[in-house]
């Protein structure tokens, strides 16, 4: 478990920014490939479309977008900014994808990296940029949460194909001497349970020379045991989330707003009937994008800001959680211009 106590300095969150494929695929499309239906998919999931990548677009690209938007809303100089961190399972570059976002945004001055946690990645991240503007060693951090699942899903397997989809989102961050946007997080991971969820790699092997063979780069399709998510995610996250209300003396009537991960309705709806918290505070575009991992967060967060459902000084209770499995949660308030 890692946690923080009250920070010392000031954390404002400034500006967000989302970007989605143009390519939608409803439920009556997905039932013309697998044993499907409409009714079916939205019962058990809430989903109704998802988007999809096409073949003029690519995950760089959104992530960009998304990223540009954030900063213009924060209405930052992009020679000003000292770090990007890009969240995602699904780069373009195993090497790393952040670099090149930071040169298509003309960045000069920041380092870029990348962040595996699969859809803890956005929370992950997050946390680890707010250290850096603690420490007082950077000012600005750009944080992007983008995946682009639709690479790696079975679309012939129904219990999988259902749920996912493509996105980016990107929330700006910066310290500030008079706000303290990030009032606490907690962060946990349970490799013992990583076999519920994962997209591992292929084990084949070709002949390298005479005794020797090497292993074939590649991976195998998503792999989810849906009933054993479902039973994880009801059960930890009203415990982390209760935990960190707790710890800052918080009550559930405070929350202004519900935030987290995008994976399933009924989750959302558990999560919050757990903290008596109505359903109008309970932030969910699940229907039109479906799951797209490390994107959910900062993807909903745009649209509610830029909706002007979330206002300046509102106060959100996140939490995020998935692969590996890992799960977190954080308590902040939005200080950006809308």
């Amino acid at each position: 478990m890692i946690s923080n106590s009250q920070c010392d300095s000031g954390i404002s969150f400034v500006g967000c920014g989302s970007s989605t494929p143009q390519k939608i695929i409803n439920n009556d499309q997905l039932g013309q490939r697998v044993d499907t239906n409409n009714e079916w998919i939205q019962s058990r999931t809430g989903i109704s479309e998802r988007r999809v990548i096409g073949d003029n677009e690519s995950l760089i690209d959104l992530a960009t977008d998304a990223a540009l938007k954030a900063i213009r809303m924060a209405n930052w100089d992009v020679k000003t900014i000292d770090l990007i961190i890009l969240a995602t399972s699904t780069p373009e570059d195993l090497f790393g994808s952040a670099p090149k976002i930071q040169s298509n945004l003309e960045a000069s001055n920041a380092v870029a990296f990348d962040l595996t946690a699969a859809c803890s990645g956005f929370l992950f991240a997050l946390v680890t940029a707010s250290q850096y503007l603690i420490s007082g060693s950077m000012k600005r951090v750009v944080v992007i949460g983008a995946d682009q699942l639709s690479k790696w899903v079975d679309w012939d397997d129904r219990k999988t194909c259902v749920l996912f989809g493509d996105g980016a989102g990107a929330v700006a961050i910066e310290t500030s001497g008079e706000k303290n946007g990030l009032i606490g997080y907690d962060m946990k991971s349970d490799g013992s349970k990583g076999g519920c969820l994962n997209l591992s790699q292929a084990n084949t092997f070709l002949d390298l020379v005479q005794g020797a063979t090497h292993q074939k780069g590649e991976y195998l399709p998503i792999k989810m045991e849906g009933k054993e998510v479902y039973k994880f995610a009801v059960k930890e996250v009203p415990i982390i989330l209760g935990e960190l209300l707790d710890k800052y003396k918080i009550d559930s009537e405070s929350i202004d707003w519900l935030l987290l991960h995008q994976a399933n309705q009924r989750i959302l709806d558990a999560v919050a009937s757990r903290f008596s918290i109505p359903s109008e505070k309970v932030l969910s575009n699940l229907k039109d994008y479906g799951n797209t991992s490390a994107a959910t967060i900062p993807l909903m967060l745009d649209e509610a800001v830029r909706g002007q459902r979330i206002k300046s000084g509102d106060l959100v209770a996140c939490s995020g959680f998935g692969a590996g499995l890992s799960w977190g949660a954080a308590l902040f308030y939005w200080h950006g211009p809308y």
